[in-house]
């Protein structure tokens, strides 16, 4: 058997291809939509791909599970457990298995038992693997999906708080304990390979470890020392992270069936001339540093340096209108790949930074200035200071005279601020409150200052703060 972990650390994805090297045969578990990777490895170790399963409906990328079923005709293993809301809509033309509780399927001598594991979302999965090729009769480990992590379990409230889905949060968490019931009856022995670590919005406290252990789980992971059902419920429901906007979307696009983008998909560059209409139809990220965008940008433009990409575009970025990038030439694709990855269908090409910012088109600015510098004004209510951080940093402790508007959610929120006064945007550091500040400016806020060194530079300075013990405006 060869089994092989692939990591996307800007998601927090973890996949898998498992390899059944007397039959040359390959599955791919929960692929991401780039499926470049899984082509390569199978090409280099002599395996042709004839399986994708997948443990549930994911809402934090887009699946690859059509690709692969569509370039290379691999039979897709999927849920129909859960309700009628919860089922596949694309498996037409493809060949396919639809999975319960139960139920085991076979790629060459690799056994995949099947584990009906809800909680996090009513159809997910899990598969117990057994490698009868290499004569073992009792399983090796199980792939847990968004079900038990390192360290941690799968959120049950994200149909609640991305999808809307209302009064789901309780019984998710309360099937989600049924579940865990289960886990914990597995043999200690088995390995766990979870869908996501550190960073990944699926859960709270997700540890970096790649894989565990049945039994070291059932030893430290904090969400299995619960055997009170409501306790647990009130654990699991407790300070998870903000659930990304853009989770809804994924769910539908894979539910649905993400668009193919098949062999050779590419983009393209754009003529300067394109740029006006461009801002009038679309949403235009440029991803220069913040230091550069601070510096001379297009008005109308948001900034999302290249590296926040993937945590913030599924955010700002309005998925009903096609999406343009101000960029160099060689970031193009990879940056469309990222937007692809997170259901940014509408790629219509970029404009090169460089010819953008030579043109004079790249006309407006914003300033920095250090806390001490802003205090006069702050305390004297000269500017309105806006804080942006996650609801867990701003209950830690914040800036005295600041309101709280959450970055992912500051574009609904541009009604409760004033467009002619200056308002000063901080984050921990800097860095998100610089995407803060493209946001204002291209919604009309035009005179806007960013913190250097954000709320971190602040208490260093022993400025006035206060702390907060209850959640507040997300």
């Amino acid at each position: 058997m060869l089994l092989k972990y692939f990591y996307d650390d800007k998601l927090a994805h973890a996949s898998y291809l498992v390899g059944c090297q007397r039959a040359r045969e390959a599955i791919v578990i929960d692929p991401g939509r780039d499926i470049a990777g899984y082509l390569a490895l199978a090409e280099r170790e002599g395996l042709k791909i004839t399986a994708v399963a997948e443990t549930h409906i994911h809402a934090d990328y887009v699946s690859g599970a059509r690709e692969l079923a569509d370039r290379l005709g691999a039979k897709l293993y999927v849920s129909d457990e859960g309700p009628a809301e919860w089922k596949y809509l694309y498996l037409d033309g493809y060949a396919n298995q639809l999975l319960h509780d139960g139920d085991s399927f076979s790629i060459g001598k690799i056994k995949f038992d099947v584990m009906h594991t809800p909680g996090h979302t009513p159809e997910s999965l899990s598969f117990v693997l057994t490698d009868q090729g290499g004569g073992a009769t009792s399983p090796m480990g199980i792939f847990t999906g968004d079900f038990v992590f390192v360290g941690s379990i799968g959120r049950p409230d994200l149909l609640e708080e991305a999808a809307g889905i209302a009064g789901t949060s309780e019984p998710g968490a309360r099937d989600l304990f049924a579940s865990m019931k289960r886990f914990r009856a597995l043999p200690d022995h088995l390995q766990v390979w979870p869908a996501h670590g550190a960073g990944s919005a699926c859960g709270k406290g997700l540890g970096a470890i790649p894989s565990s252990t049945v039994g070291y789980e059932k030893l430290n992971n904090p969400a299995l020392q619960y055997n009170d059902e409501e306790s647990f419920v009130r654990y699991i429901l407790a300070d998870q992270p903000e659930a990304p906007k853009y989770f809804a979307v994924m769910k539908r696009v894979n539910k649905e069936g993400p668009r193919v983008l098949g062999e050779g998909h590419h983009h393209q560059m754009l003529e300067l001339a394109e740029l006006h209409g461009a801002l009038k139809s679309g949403t235009v990220v440029d991803l220069a540093p913040s230091s550069e965008f601070a510096k001379g940008h297009v008005p109308g433009a948001i900034n999302i340096p290249i590296g926040m990409l993937a945590t913030w575009a599924g955010w700002l970025v309005d998925y009903d209108k096609p999406t343009y990038l101000i960029c160099k030439p060689e970031q193009l694709e990879e940056a469309a790949r990222v937007l692809h990855k997170i259901g940014v269908e509408e790629i219509v090409g970029a404009f090169d930074a460089d010819r953008v910012r030579s043109s004079g088109q790249a006309n407006e600015v914003y300033s920095t200035a250090k806390p001490a510098e802003l205090l006069p004004r702050i305390e004297s209510g000269q500017v309105t200071l806006v804080d942006v951080r996650s609801n867990e940093e701003w209950n830690e402790g914040h800036i005295q005279n600041a309101s709280h508007h959450f970055l992912g959610r500051l574009p609904s929120r541009l009604s409760e601020l004033p467009k002619d006064k200056t308002v000063v945007v901080h984050c921990l550091s800097g860095a998100r409150s610089s995407i803060a500040a493209s946001v204002l400016q291209a919604n009309g806020v035009k005179d806007v200052i960013n913190m250097e060194g954000g709320y971190k530079a602040w208490v260093q300075a022993d400025l006035p703060k206060q702390k907060e013990t209850v959640a507040l405006s997300s």
